[in-house]
C-alpha cells in the first residue's frame, strides 16, 4: 500500500541565495578566468558521438588539460557516451580530479554529471522502465526506491549530479520526447517526479528538473518548435510539477528548456528563471543550460547577436552553468564583459552558486587521494527487484474479451509470438537508456547485463510450444515476412503480436528526442501485419511496446486483448509474460490518453466542457481509452464515497470502500477525481486530486481515505491570481471518464489565494 506523502522540511537558516561566507571569499579571490572556468563544463567526447542536438557543430575543441588550466566547473558525461569499463573510467576520473586539486590554483574538483532518466546511463548499469511506465504504475514510493538505487550507483562512481527527472506535462503525443515524460496530468507528474528527486538526492546526488518549462507544449508536437502557451496554462498545468519538486522535493538543480514561449526563449527569460524560481519559490540551487542551449539563443532563436550576447542574456536571466561545454561562457563572455555587454556581477553570482553546490556536496574539501572505486555492482539483485516490481505494476491491460490470462501450464498449447518487437532487447528501453542512446551506434558491443526479449520471456513462462516469426520491421514497408507470420498464426491457438517503437535520437528511431510523428498509426506496416494475423481467425493478443500511445481503436475492437507496456526496462519481458499467464494480475493504469486519431491532437483529459463531444462538431473528441483506464483479472467495486463541506483554505476529506469482488488477488489503483462545477474561469471536466494503490484478496474490502488540500483545485482567476474559489464540487472515484462512486460537497468561505506555504500533497491511508 502507498506511503503517505510528507512535505520536505523548511530550509531553516539559509540565506536567500544559500551562499556561505567561505564561498563568497573564494569567489572574491578568483581571477576572471577562474570564475568563468567554474561556470562551464567540458565534454571530452570521441569521434562518432552523437547524443546531443548539433553536437558536431558545437562540441568542445582542444584537450581537457587545456580546459583545466584555471579549474573546471563540470565534467560532462565521463561514463555516459561510450562503452567504457566502470573500473577503468573511475581510475581515470580520480586522476583528473586529483590534478584539479593539485595542479590548479583554485584546487577545486569538478562536478561530474550524467544522464540517469531510466537508470545511470552507463555501460553495464541497470536500466529501469521509462517514465511513462512510472506514471502507469501510480506508485510514487516505488519510484523513490528506484531513485535511491540509481543515486547509490552514481555516488559510488564519483558522480555528483543526475540530469533527471523530466517533469514536462504531456500535451501532444506526436512529440518524440513523450517517452521521457511521466503523464499528461500535472499532479501525477509532480508526485512521481518529486519522489524520484527525493530518492536520488537521498544518496548525495543532485537531481536536475527537466525541462523548465513549456518544452512539451511545442507546436504540432515538433521538437524545438515554438510554444504558444498562455500564462494560465503555464501556471495551472506546466509549472505545477516543477513547483512541487522545488518546494516539496528540495531539488538542487534545474535545467532550462529549449523552448521559446510566445517568442521569448526560456534561457533568456528572467521572469521564469529568477522571479518565478528564486523570488517566488525560494529556489537556492543552480540553473544549468540544456546542452548548447545558451548558444542556441544566437544560432536558433536569433535573439542574440553573437555568442557573447547570448552568454550575457542567459546569465542575466539566471542560467548559472553552461553545459555541456563553455562555448559561450568562456571567450565570448569574456569579450562581452570587456565591451560592457555583460555584467561581471552576474558572473560572480553564477560562480557563487556553482561553488555553493560544490560546498554542499563536499567537493571544496575533497582531495581524491583515496583509491578509486572498483567492482561497483551496477545491476545488483536490489536493482533488478525494483525493476521487476515497477515493470509488473506498469503493464496496462487495455482490453480483454476473456482470452487472457493464458494457461502457462498447458503443454498442449501452441502460442505464436509474432512481430518486430518480439525478439529484441532494444524494445524494452527508452531513448535515454545507454542501450539506445549509445550502443545503438556501437554495433557489436554487448549490452553488459541480462535483458531477455519478450519472446525469451514467453518461452521461459509457458510450458507449451512457442512458435516465432518477426513478420516485419519497425518502420519500413517490407511485407516479405507476412506469409511466415500468417503460417505461424494459423498453427497457433493464440497469436501474441508484439509491436511498437524503437527508441532513438534525432531520427534514428520512431520515438525519442528528435523522433516526432506526423501520424499516430503504428510505425511502418505493423498495422497491416496485425490485421493479416487477425484475418486468420486465430485469437490475437496485441502487446504494444511503445514510447507513446498510438491510435489503436481498430485493435481494441478486433483483438482478443490489448496490452500496453511503455518501455518496461530490463525486467520487462518477464513482467509481460507473467501478465499474459496471469501469474501477475495487471494493475497498471494509463498515464496518458490513448487517442482516437491523430486529428484529435493536441489533447488532454483536462479539457473544459467546450472541448467535449456535442452538436457543435461532427467529430468526436472521445479517446480510444481514457486517462486512468486499466483492467484486471479480478473486479473491484467502489461504494459509499463520503465527504463533507470544507473551507476554501482547508482540506477535503473523502473516504471510499473498495472491495475485490472477483476470485483473484489483485491491486486496484483508487483514483479520486474532482470537478469544479462553476468557476470564474472554465474548469476541466475531470481533474485527478489523489490516488492510492490497495492490494486485496478475493472478497476483501478496504476503506481508503483521502485528505485533499483545497490547493489541488486552485486555478488562475481572471486577474491571474491562483485561488481556490467557493462553490459546488463533484467528487468521484474511478477513471477520468468513468465514475464508480460519487459524492458532492461545497467549498465555503471567500476565494482563498494560494501561496508557497499552502499544502500541495494529497495524503492517503487505509482506515
Amino acid at each position: 500500500m502507498s506511503t503517505n506523502f510528507i512535505s520536505a522540511p523548511p530550509r531553516a537558516g539559509e540565506r536567500p541565495e544559500g551562499i556561505s561566507p567561505r564561498v563568497r571569499a573564494i569567489v572574491a579571490e578568483m581571477s576572471l578566468d577562474e570564475k568563468l572556468a567554474q561556470i562551464v563544463g567540458f565534454w571530452e567526447g570521441e569521434e562518432g558521438d552523437s547524443v546531443a542536438p548539433l553536437q558536431g557543430e558545437l562540441a568542445s575543441t582542444g584537450k581537457l588539460d587545456d580546459a583545466m588550466a584555471h579549474g573546471l566547473g563540470h565534467l560532462t558525461r565521463v561514463y555516459g557516451t561510450n562503452p567504457v569499463d566502470p573500473d577503468e573510467r573511475a581510475a581515470y576520473l580520480w586522476k583528473r580530479q586529483r590534478s584539479l586539486v593539485t595542479d590548479t590554483r583554485p584546487g577545486i574538483p569538478a562536478l561530474v554529471h550524467e544522464e540517469c532518466l531510466t537508470g545511470l546511463a552507463a555501460w553495464k548499469a541497470a536500466t529501469f522502465p521509462t517514465p511513462l511506465a512510472w506514471g502507469a504504475a501510480f506508485d510514487h514510493a516505488l519510484v523513490e526506491r528506484m531513485g535511491s538505487l540509481i543515486g547509490g550507483s552514481m555516488h559510488a562512481l564519483g558522480i555528483h549530479q543526475g540530469l533527471a527527472p523530466v517533469l514536462d506535462v504531456i500535451r501532444d503525443v506526436r512529440w518524440g520526447r513523450v517517452e521521457e515524460c511521466i503523464a499528461e496530468d500535472p499532479y501525477l507528474v509532480g508526485t512521481v517526479g518529486t519522489s524520484y528527486v527525493r530518492g536520488l538526492q537521498s544518496e548525495g546526488v543532485d537531481a536536475t528538473l527537466k525541462h523548465f518549462v513549456g518544452y512539451s507544449a511545442s507546436r504540432a508536437g515538433r521538437n524545438f518548435a515554438p510554444v504558444h502557451a498562455g500564462r494560465r496554462e503555464l501556471q495551472d498545468a506546466l509549472l505545477i510539477p516543477f513547483e512541487m519538486a522545488v518546494l516539496d522535493g528540495g531539488v538542487h538543480s534545474i535545467m532550462h528548456s529549449y523552448a521559446e514561449i510566445d517568442g521569448l526563449p526560456v534561457a533568456a527569460d528572467p521572469e521564469l528563471l529568477t522571479t518565478k524560481l528564486r523570488d517566488e519559490w525560494g529556489f537556492t540551487g543552480v540553473v544549468v543550460a540544456d546542452y548548447f542551449g545558451v548558444a542556441f539563443l544566437h544560432l536558433l532563436h536569433g535573439v542574440a547577436a553573437d555568442l557573447g550576447d547570448a552568454a550575457a542574456q542567459a546569465l542575466a536571466a539566471g542560467v548559472d552553468i553552461e553545459l555541456p561545454t563553455g562555448d559561450a561562457y568562456l571567450a565570448p563572455l569574456k569579450a562581452a564583459l570587456e565591451s560592457g555587454v555583460a555584467d561581471i556581477a552576474h558572473v560572480d553570482r553564477a560562480a557563487e552558486r556553482a561553488l555553493a553546490q560544490k560546498e554542499r556536496l563536499g567537493l571544496l574539501d575533497a582531495t581524491f587521494e583515496e583509491d578509486p572505486p572498483t567492482g561497483v555492482d551496477l545491476d545488483s539483485p536490489a536493482h533488478r527487484e525494483v525493476a521487476r516490481e515497477l515493470a509488473e505494476k506498469s503493464v496496462v491491460l487495455v482490453s480483454n474479451d476473456g482470452a487472457l490470462p493464458l494457461d502457462a501450464t498447458d503443454e498442449r498449447q501452441v502460442v505464436g509470438v509474432i512481430g518486430p518487437n518480439a525478439d529484441t532487447f532494444a524494445a524494452l528501453f527508452g531513448c535515454y537508456s545507454f542501450a539506445n542512446h549509445v550502443l545503438s551506434q556501437r554495433p557489436g558491443v554487448e549490452l553488459g547485463f541480462e535483458a531477455p526479449s519478450v519472446l525469451e520471456g514467453i518461452r521461459e513462462e509457458f510450458a507449451g510450444t512457442v512458435l516465432a516469426a518477426q513478420g516485419c520491421g519497425i518502420d519500413d514497408d517490407d511485407r516479405s515476412g507476412f506469409d511466415e507470420a500468417v503460417t505461424i498464426a494459423l498453427e497457433a491457438d493464440t497469436a501474441i503480436v508484439v509491436v511498437g517503437d524503437e527508441a532513438g535520437l534525432f531520427g534514428r528511431g520512431t520515438v525519442g528526442e528528435g523522433c516526432d510523428r506526423d501520424d499516430l498509426e503504428l510505425p511502418g506496416v505493423q498495422r497491416d501485419l496485425v490485421e493479416a494475423i487477425l484475418d486468420t481467425g486465430t485469437p490475437v493478443v496485441l502487446v504494444m511496446l511503445t514510447g507513446r500511445p498510438y491510435a489503436v481503436s481498430w485493435a481494441i475492437e478486433r483483438c482478443a486483448a490489448v496490452v500496453q507496456a511503455f518501455f518496461p526496462g530490463e525486467e520487462g519481458s518477464g513482467a509481460i509474460a507473467r501478465v499474459l499467464s496471469g501469474r501477475v494480475n495487471p494493475s497498471g493504469r494509463l498515464p496518458v490518453t490513448l487517442p482516437r486519431s491523430v486529428g484529435a491532437q493536441p489533447y488532454s483529459y483536462l479539457h473544459p466542457k467546450l472541448g467535449g463531444d456535442g452538436e457543435v462538431t461532427n467529430l468526436s473528441t472521445g479517446p480510444a481509452a481514457c486517462f486512468g483506464h486499466g483492467l484486471s483479472y479480478t473486479t473491484f467495486a467502489h461504494e459509499s464515497l463520503e465527504t463533507s463541506d470544507a473551507p476554501t483554505d482547508g482540506e477535503i476529506v473523502a473516504a471510499v470502500t473498495v472491495t475485490n469482488t472477483g476470485d483473484r488477488h489483485g491491486e486496484d489503483v483508487v483514483q479520486l477525481y474532482a470537478h469544479d462545477v462553476v468557476g470564474s474561469i472554465t474548469r476541466p471536466v475531470a481533474q485527478l486530486v489523489g490516488y492510492h494503490r490497495v492490494a486485496l484478496g478475493p472478497g476483501e474490502s478496504a476503506r481508503v481515505e483521502f485528505t485533499v488540500p483545497t490547493t489541488r483545485l486552485a486555478f488562475s482567476d481572471r486577474s491571474f491570481t491562483r485561488v481556490v474559489e467557493p462553490g459546488a464540487i463533484e467528487l468521484w472515484t474511478g477513471t477520468s471518464e468513468e465514475r464508480f462512486a460519487e459524492a458532492s460537497l461545497t467549498l465555503v468561505g471567500d476565494a482563498h489565494p494560494v501561496t508557497t506555504a499552502s499544502a500541495r500533497w494529497t495524503t492517503t491511508r487505509v482506515v
